[in-house]
C-alpha cells in the first residue's frame, strides 16, 4: 500500500460572525474535498501535546508519527537541517524572522512577506555587522531564516512573533535575560538589528512603496539538534518524500529519512504553485511508498487575519490539489490510501495557532466510507474513526483499522 498525506497547514478555523457563524471551511466552495470525504472515514485529531506550544513544527511532527514530547527540540534545528547547516552538539539553533516593528510594537511577523532577494541582502548586512565566531545568520526564504549561537545556553524562552501581533516588543523579548547570557545576547542582537536595518536602502524603498519594512530580527524556537529514528525504523516505511515550500517540513522529513522535493513556484503563500505540488506528489507515488504533501497557504492567510484570502486558499486546494488526486484514484483504485487534514487551526480572528482538535479524513481502497458527506470542523464529529490522540493517527493510517 502507498500513502499520500495532504497537509493543509492552518486549514481549520473558528466560526466567524460575518460568515453567519460558520468557518471559512464551511462556506468555501470545495466540491472535490467533499467528494473525497464521501469516500472516506473521518474523525478529530489532537496534534499538540499539552506540554508543548501549538506550532506547526510540533503538529507536523506528531502527524508524521513522532512523539513530540520525546523528540521535539525546536523549530530552528529542523530548518537548519533542511538548509544543510552543520549544527554541532552545543550549537543553539533558532528560527530567525525578519519582522516589522513600529512605535515599539511588533506589527508584522513576516515583514509583509518580504522577497527572498531583499531578505538575502539584509541577512548579509546582519552577518557583516553582527556576525562573529559565536553568532551566525543563515538566509532562507522570504522572512524565514536561521540563527546559530555557538555554545548557546539552554533554558531560553522565546515568543513566536505570529503569536503577538500588536504587542510592545519589550513585553515579549527572550527571557530570562537577567540570568541567562544567551537570552541577553538575543535581546542585544534584536535591538542592534533594528538600528542596522531601519534605514537600509531596501527598507527606505519598501517604506516609500507603502510596504511593510523588515527592520528587526525576531529569534524564536531555540533548540539543539535532535536524535530521531527514521520512519523506516519506527514504522517500516521503506521510502518517501516531503513536498513543501517550508524549510521546517523539509528538515523534519530529512531527519525522518525522507527525500525532499522542491517545486518551482512553491512559495508558501496563496500564490504558490498548487498544481505543480500536486503533480509532483502523484509523480512521486510511482516509486515511493509515502508522500507528505504540505501546503502552507491557509496558515499564512490565517496569520494575516484575511478571511476572504483564506477561503480562496481552500478553494484553490480543492481545485488544484484534491481534484487531480481524485482523478488519480479513478485510475489507481486499489493501491493508494489518502489522508487529508490540517496540522492545527489558525483562526483568522485570532491570527495565531490554537491547540483545538483538527478534522481529518482517510480514504482507503476497498473500505466502506462512513456517513459524513462534507468535510469541515463540525461534520467530522460524526465520523467512524472518532477522536484520536497524537501518534495514534499514524498508527491508524498505516494499519487500515478504524
Amino acid at each position: 500500500m502507498k500513502y499520500l498525506v495532504i497537509l493543509a497547514d492552518g486549514f481549520a478555523d473558528l466560526p466567524i460572525q460575518r460568515l453567519g457563524n460558520k468557518t471559512p471551511m464551511m462556506v468555501a466552495n470545495t466540491p472535490h474535498i467533499d467528494q473525497l470525504c464521501q469516500k472516506s472515514s473521518c474523525g478529530l485529531l489532537k496534534t499538540v501535546p499539552d506540554s508543548l506550544h501549538p506550532g506547526s513544527e510540533v503538529a507536523n511532527m506528531t502527524i508524521m508519527g513522532y512523539d513530540a514530547e520525546k523528540y521535539y527540540q525546536g523549530r530552528g534545528v529542523l530548518e537548519a537541517e533542511a538548509l544543510n547547516i552543520k549544527a554541532e552538539p552545543d550549537d543553539l539553533v533558532l528560527r530567525c524572522n525578519l519582522v516589522t516593528v513600529e512605535a515599539a510594537k511588533l506589527l508584522n511577523h513576516s515583514a509583509g512577506h518580504i522577497s527572498t532577494e531583499e531578505a538575502a541582502e539584509l541577512i548579509a548586512v546582519l552577518n557583516d555587522y553582527l556576525g562573529n565566531e559565536q553568532v551566525r545568520f543563515y538566509k532562507s526564504v522570504s522572512y524565514r531564516h536561521v540563527l546559530v549561537i555557538k555554545n548557546g545556553l539552554a533554558g531560553v524562552q522565546c515568543t513566536p512573533p505570529h503569536d503577538v501581533p500588536g504587542e510592545f516588543v519589550e513585553t515579549v523579548l527572550p527571557k530570562p535575560f537577567e540570568t541567562n547570557a544567551t537570552a541577553k545576547l538575543l535581546r542585544q542582537l534584536m535591538f542592534a538589528s533594528n538600528e542596522l536595518l531601519t534605514d537600509h536602502p531596501i527598507n527606505v524603498q519598501r517604506r516609500a512603496s507603502g510596504k511593510a519594512v523588515a527592520n528587526m530580527i525576531w529569534p524564536w524556537s531555540p533548540g539543539f539538534r535532535p536524535a530521531m529514528p527514521t520512519l523506516k525504523e519506527l514504522y517500516g516505511i521503506d521510502n518517501g518524500v516531503v513536498i513543501s515550500a517550508v524549510d521546517l517540513i523539509h528538515g523534519l522529513g530529512k531527519l525522518g529519512g525522507l527525500e525532499s522535493v522542491h517545486v518551482d513556484g512553491a512559495t508558501g503563500l496563496y500564490t504558490t504553485n498548487y498544481s505543480g505540488k500536486a503533480e509532483a506528489a502523484l509523480q512521486a507515488l510511482k516509486d515511493k511508498q509515502y508522500v507528505f504533501l504540505h501546503i502552507e497557504a491557509p496558515d499564512e492567510a490565517g496569520h494575516e487575519g484575511d478571511v476572504d484570502l483564506k477561503i480562496k486558499t481552500l478553494e484553490d486546494i480543492d481545485q488544484k490539489v484534491v481534484k487531480p488526486v481524485l482523478q488519480y484514484l479513478d485510475k489507481h483504485p486499489k493501491d493508494l490510501t489518502v489522508a487529508f487534514l490540517p496540522d492545527h487551526p489558525t483562526p483568522c480572528e485570532i491570527r495565531t495557532h490554537t491547540r483545538d482538535l483538527v478534522p481529518f479524513m482517510i480514504y482507503r481502497p476497498g473500505q466502506a466510507p462512513d456517513k459524513v458527506l462534507e468535510y469541515n470542523e463540525e461534520s467530522v464529529r460524526e465520523g467512524a474513526i472518532g477522536s484520536l490522540q497524537l501518534t495514534e493517527f499514524m498508527n491508524v493510517l498505516l494499519s487500515g483499522k478504524q
